[in-house]
């Protein structure tokens, strides 16, 4: 089993900083149902919104 690493920060209400062994992020949004967006230092941007349910969606755009 590899070992990995993943630490999260809340930085501002509404603002984290995720760290793991290759990259860091930032995630913005998420409250009371609304869409979150994280921005990663590989270039990746992702877009996720919780829906009713079991339901979620998700959407991300890769570094060009």
């Amino acid at each position: 089993m590899p070992l990995t690493f993943r630490k999260s920060f809340k930085i501002f209400p509404g603002v984290r900083l995720n760290i793991n062994r290759k990259s860091m992020s930032v995630t913005t949004g998420g409250g009371d149902h609304g869409p979150r967006v994280t921005h990663s230092t590989t270039g990746r941007r992702t877009t996720s919104m919780n829906l009713p349910g079991p339901f979620g969606w998700r959407k991300t755009r890769k570094a060009r």
